[in-house]
């Protein structure tokens, strides 16, 4: 992992003093401003010595921010709970005196460029007046890809210990006339459904207190647009923001008398007071923060960017195509099975093999969920041969292989819960309630966190031809309470669960920095930047049905890049809707991330089994531009129209490709007619369908030029539910014709 990387890692307890360079642009005398930018965003702040901090400014970029220190319009950049600043804090302790009040006054600041030359960051020092407690806003700005994060350090040097009760990683001010909020909700099987909210007087919290899955019905992501009442993927002014944090966490929306958002991002505060000892450091979780003003999409597009190169754990390592054992054969299976699901998954095309669950448990045996867990020795009734020899064999039909386990959890029928009792999440004289049949392991105690690493490490030695594993977490925390932690700090509990989740995971990372691995907590519970800083991608959805998918990616989609997001084609009828879905609409709605197969081949018959070969090869062929290039979506699947596009564009624009989906019936009268954004308008652009025998559309083999394209778009003649098409758009020599519009067909290519 490179040096950026490494510096946004761990989130720890530090001990010591915040060390601060000697300040390099320090104001004195009067008010002066501290301007972090990337190319195209600025947060302007003013101070002067013994002055409150103040944000003047985020946006777009200003390259002359010194008249705001002096406009009078900031407000305070941290607030905390004193004086006349009614908002809710940022910040909010009790001293070691019992002092309920906070005044944070300007020291210094610093700024330094990091390594690659695209990231700068810049340290802002502030101490309260009159207590001997010191904060340190970072911001790292990242110029290429018009991204800021920041988190807080939190340091005590009084002589007794401080209450941490609110400590949030940032407060962003903002000032238009209209704020619509954009947010996901959902459950389980139904995650990452959109919201738009338009914010009024008062306060609005999007919250989870769940500990683990957090991400299952709230999302610590948001989208802000200005100034208007209506959500637009091309234009407007947008920020959005996403919470790097795999445990609970806040984001608050307080808009004031005076018409002025505060958004108050971290984790959740609920409960979950934390001790801090003389001498040490709170350091809280960070939060990442972009602006466009080319609506929603191009707010996306800078946080995938800034993800593929600085959020996720690697961008040079494309998880391969594959096919997943779960709902092909769920717990009933052996070698013949496996070997069996390995030759058509290498005849069909597919890159990799995934034994999910059920391969482990001897005395108490995993043949469903209610044993084994935590029991993680090969069942040799199911596999005498061992894992090796399912390893080898998948490599031998050249296929890479990967594995399931869920570390974090334990079955009470299991040797692991007989031994080890204390290792349970719950408070000492209380019960641990059950979930999936299961409890959790309390990961604030360091001898859990061996345990778990342990289970890791000792699975990777069940072969060396393990290339990757599925961790998966399949409940929440509730009751919590740790045997480990003392009786006065339980509240503790909630933050320290997730540091010791990274900490084991930063263990493993150490040891085995290639492996690739997925995070998967139920389907979408952990789809957050906490832990893709560890993980290559996430399990995006146990919902494997492609309609349902559509929005489900979507949502996603908003935050989130192509090539962290598992999509996979399952079974008709699906598991978990019963609904039926034509073949080439689950593989044209898979394909629009990184795609996989989650299912029995040899219940395809031979003509699936054809096509699914043909899909996959096409796929192979342009997945770099969904996996690493421009997103740009067209409409959405909420449109009452009932038809949506999604078009991924290469970086140099030589290359794009556009799937088209039918989400509902149509009738003969009417067809959709998708503008392409994002193309190059002076590119003639060669469009050809992929997994069709024969040409469908009058546009079909043309050639166009790019802003004929985004302008007169492309009516493709969708009609039916689950129409769809795959559309592969290439930069053409200069010789070829340049087909316009047809006659009669003013509103798009036909």
């Amino acid at each position: 992992m490179n040096g950026i990387k490494k510096m946004l890692l761990p989130l720890a307890l530090l001990a010591g003093t915040v060390a601060t360079a000697a300040p390099v642009t320090s104001a004195e005398g009067n008010s002066r401003t501290i301007d972090i930018h990337t190319d195209r965003l600025s947060l302007v702040f003013a101070a002067a010595p013994g002055s409150v901090l103040t944000q003047c400014h985020f946006g777009a970029r200003i390259d002359n921010s010194a008249p705001l220190a002096v406009s009078g319009t900031g407000v305070p950049a941290y607030p905390t709970a004193e004086g006349f600043d009614f908002r809710n804090p940022a910040l909010r302790v009790t001293h070691a005196d019992g002092d309920p009040n906070t005044e944070l006054r300007y020291v210094s600041h610093t700024s330094k460029q990091l390594a690659d030359g695209n990231v700068t960051e810049t340290a802002i020092r502030l101490n309260d007046r009159c207590q001997a407690l010191d904060v340190e806003l970072i911001f790292t700005a990242y110029a290429r890809e018009n991204v800021i994060t920041t988190h807080a350090l939190i340091h005590n040097r009084e002589k007794g210990a401080v209450e941490l009760r609110d400590f949030y990683s940032s407060a962003l001010s903002l000032r238009a006339g209209k704020y619509l909020l954009t947010h996901l909700y959902g459950a389980w099987a139904r995650e990452a459904q959109v919201e738009h909210s338009l914010l009024d007087h008062g306060s609005k919290s999007i919250e989870s207190s769940r500990g683990v899955r957090t991400t299952h019905t709230e999302q610590p992501a948001f989208l802000l647009t200005l100034d208007s009442d209506s959500f637009n993927e091309e234009y407007g002014e947008v920020i959005a923001g996403a919470l790097a944090w795999s445990g609970n966490f806040r984001l608050n929306f307080e808009v004031d008398e005076s018409d002025r958002l505060t958004v108050l991002a971290g984790a959740n505060p609920a409960g979950s007071e934390y001790t801090l000892r003389p001498g040490e450091t709170f350091r809280t979780p960070e939060m990442i923060y972009t602006y466009s003003n080319q609506g929603a999409g191009g707010a996306s597009r800078n946080l995938h960017d800034w993800a593929r190169r600085y959020g996720v754990y690697r961008n040079t390592h494309t998880v391969p195509t594959l096919l997943n054992s779960w709902e092909g054969a769920y717990f009933d299976f052996d070698f013949k099975t496996l070997a069996g699901m390995i030759d058509d998954a290498a005849a069909m095309g597919l890159e990799m093999f995934v034994l999910d669950d059920g391969w482990f448990g001897n005395k108490y045996p995993r043949n469903s969920s209610g044993a084994g867990l935590g029991d993680w020795q090969v069942n040799v009734r199911k596999l005498p041969e061992g894992i090796d020899s399912i390893a080898s064999y998948a490599h031998a039909r050249g296929l890479k292989f990967g594995i399931w386990i869920e570390p974090e959890m334990v079955n009470p029928k299991s040797e692991l819960a007989e031994r080890h009792p204390d290792w349970i999440v719950r408070m000492p004289g209380r019960e641990a309630p059950l979930s999936r049949n299961q409890w959790l392991l309390d990961l604030t105690n360091p001898a859990v966190q061996d345990f778990v690493f342990e289970v890791f490490d000792q699975t990777m030695q069940l072969s060396k031809k393990i290339d990757y594993i599925k961790w998966d977490a399949n409940r929440n925390a509730c009751n919590a309470g740790s045997a480990y932690l003392p009786a006065a700090e339980q509240t503790r509990f909630w933050f320290d669960y997730t540091q010791g989740f990274y900490r084991v995971l930063e263990r493993i990372r150490a040891k085995f920095p290639d492996v690739l691995i997925q995070a998967c907590a139920s389907g979408g519970g952990r789809v957050e930047y906490g832990a893709l800083r560890y993980f290559d991608e996430v399990w995006t959805s146990d919902n494997t049905e492609a309609l349902s998918r559509a929005r489900i990616q979507y949502g996603t989609s908003l935050f989130y890049p192509a090539s962290v997001m598992g999509a996979h084609v399952s079974a008709v009828p699906n598991h978990q809707t019963g609904n039926r879905t034509p073949l080439k609409f689950r593989l044209d709605m898979a394909c629009a991330g990184r795609l996989g197969m989650e299912l029995q081949p040899r219940q395809m018959d031979d003509a699936e089994r054809a096509f699914a070969r043909k899909a996959i090869d096409s796929y192979k062929g342009y997945r770099e531009i969904v996996l690493q290039g421009d997103l740009y979506r067209i409409g959405t699947p909420y449109d009452r129209s009932g038809c949506y596009a999604v078009l991924y564009v290469s970086k140099d624009k030589q290359r794009a490709v556009l799937f088209t989906y039918c989400l509902q019936y149509q009738g003969r009268t009417l067809r959709p007619k998708f503008r392409l954004r994002g193309l190059d308008p002076q590119t003639n652009y060669r469009i050809r369908e992929l997994n069709v025998e024969k040409p469908r559309f009058g546009f079909d083999g043309g050639t166009f030029s790019g802003s004929l394209l985004a302008e007169a778009g492309i009516e493709p003649a969708l009609s039916k539910l689950y129409d769809s098409g795959v559309f592969l758009l290439e930069a053409a020599d200069s010789e070829q014709p340049i087909r316009t519009a047809p006659t009669g067909s003013r509103s798009g290519l036909r």
